[in-house]
């Protein structure tokens, strides 16, 4: 049962934000002043298995790191849009090349850069510690804080409701 009040059968696509959805808010800085950051290995598994049973899954993100593009990349994960200032475009557009329609689509965000991209889609989700403007205008806040499982969350909810969860071979392995 899923605790998401939504029809998760309409999703066939999900976009995330990365830093504070993908990885935790607080980001280390190594000593040459790049960003690093931390990401969730179960939100990975989620991510994979997504893409193997043929989920639209991009990442749309104001980031333009190559540890985002390896880490994502990595994962089967082809549609990474980095260094997106205004968001809403990008989503637009990636909605329109995979033919979904709004009530197909989630979108992850957590902050104010999001807030147009999720008004723009069916299924909205902040993390747990999303800017409070931001859990306003969720369909779902995610129990969990960015970079602890919100991927998984929704991903493993919405695999759930098609019936891909653990339905076959492709859940046992990377």
């Amino acid at each position: 049962m899923s605790s998401i009040n939504y029809d998760l059968k309409k999703i066939r696509g999900i976009a995330f934000d990365v830093d504070g959805v993908l990885s935790p808010s607080m980001i280390p800085l190594a000593p040459d002043g790049v960003p690093m950051r931390m990401v969730n290995i179960k939100d990975g598994y989620a991510l994979q298995l997504a893409v193997k049973h043929g989920y639209k899954i991009a990442i749309i993100s104001g980031a333009d790191t190559e540890a985002i593009r390896v880490r994502f990349g990595g994962l089967g994960i082809t549609d990474l849009f980095m260094g997106t200032a205004v968001k809403l475009p990008v989503l637009q557009s990636w909605m329109a090349d995979n033919g979904l329609a709004p009530e197909e689509v989630a979108f992850a965000g957590d902050d104010i850069p999001d807030f147009e991209a999720m008004q723009a889609v069916g299924l909205s989700v902040a993390p747990a510690d999303a800017d409070v403007e931001i859990r306003r205008i969720a369909t779902y806040v995610s129990p969990f804080e960015g970079g602890h499982g919100v991927g998984r969350d929704i991903i493993e909810q919405v695999m759930r409701a098609h019936g891909d969860w653990m339905a076959d071979n492709r859940a046992f392995g990377w």
